[in-house]
């Protein structure tokens, strides 16, 4: 591992953590301020990778990764056989009955406002000389990292709350809301002026790093969700960026999907943007396989610490079904059928199950119990031997698979528009709807997971390339906290999460092109999501309300809500 992400995760600047209040729910960490602490050369490169520290909480169960994950209709976390429940809070976010009391929605609300507030106290310390700058490029350069940052924390704000507070400063006032267009602008503004001052490397020192690369691909992501941020589309924009990235020649899909997601080795992976380090040893390591592992599951992957009971998040029977069955996803995402010790010898029931071969099945005939046998569970994110409770496998914010579907999915979106042409950096860009750029970079994705490809004629329905995209991000991005943000981008939350789950015809064999893919119904029992219309934003929390009378609640959160 490098030495910039091991000062990155073991971040000796946590000290300066807004020793200044807001009142957006921070944490001070110490009493230690810049008045009492004589800040060297030596601390700049601590103090801007410390900003990056809010991003590990992804792996948290009471965090990002669950709030977007369990809420959608890939994963559940129902009580099972051992007991553990944690009081219902992962069937209230499935079964989307969270309120303003909700820790997972608490979480995300302070984490994001933890990571901006941060931002602006290092730049503010860096422009004021109060941290002592190695040259005027590390200056530049570290101030446009600190401010693409910054950026993507509050694209997440914007993305997960709606209107909410944009803070710049380090001042105390308390803040009222912001419009969701004011954070848009702030945003899109912050990262076209300091692209040109990121760092265009790839690995190395700047693996895990905000570098031109991903302050693009998150200009992308912003642009892509602008019809629903500012009613506004933005396709041409999504695809100049996209482009950008494309055309560099610094990326490219890994050979084998699961690559992209082992504990050792991700960081020569040309496929990686921007991801999260973890590193049990120097900070806080990844800890998904605690919730999602059997704790027999101990033996068959060598790790020192027991998976807590039985494991809990497993595949919503429905989406499951939405897998081709020759799909290598499907086996890289989820523990599947008997559950061998790393010796080969059969592993057992410990629960209601005892002495029964661990088998997993598919079906979840219930969300409110499930045996210890019940549910493939979630397994994307390799895990090595001799992990304590936590692991060193890196999780990606993007990732060049996500730059082609968003390229693609734009592209799709200008059929039947006329040619636009952007003006930028003095250079004309001419975007045109071409069903060919769509069938090639569609096909790549497919291709890997050994899946037939699609047609020209399939690329140039643009209602059949909808669907088409929809499937195929919610298997290639299973597990990685996207599901529930695009149903939401796309408008479809309030529709499919109230109704059975749709997929592909899988019965059908590559001779029966057309008919694979002919949209399904894929009905199970299992079917417990509620989705109201105030659920395309989360409420803020009231903790925050009651703190700051400027802020009101979010549209049909008004209310306190019981469980």
């Amino acid at each position: 591992m490098n030495t910039y992400i091991k000062i990155l995760l073991g971040t000796c600047c946590s000290f300066s953590i807004l020793s200044c209040s807001n009142n957006l729910d921070e944490t001070v960490y110490s009493k230690v301020t810049e008045q009492t602490y004589n800040y060297t050369v030596d601390d700049f490169t601590p103090s801007i990778a410390s900003v990056y520290s809010y991003l590990r909480s992804q792996s948290d169960h009471w965090g990002y990764f669950c709030a977007q994950e369990v809420s959608a209709d890939a994963i559940v976390m129902p009580p099972n056989a051992s007991g553990w429940d944690d009081g219902g809070a992962y069937r209230r976010m499935h079964y989307q009955t969270w309120n303003s009391e909700q820790d997972h929605v608490k979480n995300i609300w302070s984490w994001f406002y933890q990571g901006a507030l941060l931002c602006n106290k290092i730049i503010e310390q860096i422009e004021t000389g109060v941290i002592p700058t190695p040259s005027d490029t590390e200056k530049t350069q570290g101030l446009a990292e600190l401010r693409a940052m910054r950026a993507y924390y509050y694209w997440q704000i914007c993305d997960n709350f709606g209107d909410a507070p944009l803070v710049t400063t380090t001042a105390m006032d308390l803040p009222a809301k912001n419009t969701r267009r004011e954070i848009f602008d702030f945003v899109e503004n912050e990262l076209i002026e300091v692209i040109p001052n990121l760092s265009e490397e790839v690995g190395g020192n700047y693996y895990g790093r905000m570098t031109k690369w991903a302050a693009k691909a998150l200009l992308a992501n912003l642009y892509l969700n602008a019809q629903v941020y500012i009613n506004e589309a933005r396709w041409n924009d999504c695809i100049t960026q996209c482009d950008d990235i494309i055309n560099s020649g610094k990326f490219t899909l890994a050979e084998n999907y699961k690559d992209l997601f082992r504990a050792l080795g991700v960081e020569s992976c040309k496929e990686i943007i921007f991801t999260i380090p973890y590193d049990e040893n120097f900070a806080t390591g990844n800890s998904i396989f605690m919730f999602s592992w059997h704790g027999e599951l101990k033996k068959k992957y060598n790790t020192i610490d027991t998976p807590w009971g039985c494991g809990s998040a497993m595949g919503v029977t429905q989406f499951i079904d939405t897998y081709n069955e020759k799909d290598s996803r499907l086996a890289d995402t989820w523990l599947m059928g008997q559950q061998l010790a790393a010796d080969g010898t059969p592993l057992y029931g410990t629960y209601d199950k005892m002495g029964e071969p661990l088998i997993y099945t598919k079906d979840i005939p219930s969300g409110n119990y499930t045996s210890e046998l019940e549910g493939y569970r979630m397994n994307k994110f390799e895990v090595a031997e001799n992990s304590y409770s936590s692991s060193n496998t890196d999780i990606p914010v993007f990732r060049y698979a996500e730059i082609l579907l968003n390229y693609v999915e734009a592209l799709n979106e200008l059929k039947g528009e006329p040619e636009y042409t952007e003006a930028a950096d003095n250079t004309t860009y001419h975007v045109l709807y071409n069903p060919e750029e769509i069938m090639y970079y569609f096909n790549m994705i497919r291709y890997r997971a050994g899946l037939p490809g699609i047609t020209l004629a399939d690329a140039g329905d643009q209602v059949k390339m909808r669907q088409l995209i929809i499937r195929e991000r919610m298997i290639e991005f299973a597990c990685e906290g996207r599901r529930y943000h695009d149903l939401r981008r796309w408008g479809l939350a309030e529709t499919e999460e109230n109704k059975p789950v749709q997929g592909m015809d899988v019965t059908k064999k590559t001779t029966e092109r057309d008919q694979f893919y002919t949209v399904v119904n894929v009905v199970h029992k299992y079917a417990l999501r509620s989705f109201d219309r105030k659920m395309y934003f989360y409420p803020i929390p009231r903790a925050v309300l009651d703190k700051n009378a400027k802020l009101k609640q979010n549209p049909g959160w008004d209310g306190f809500g019981d469980w």
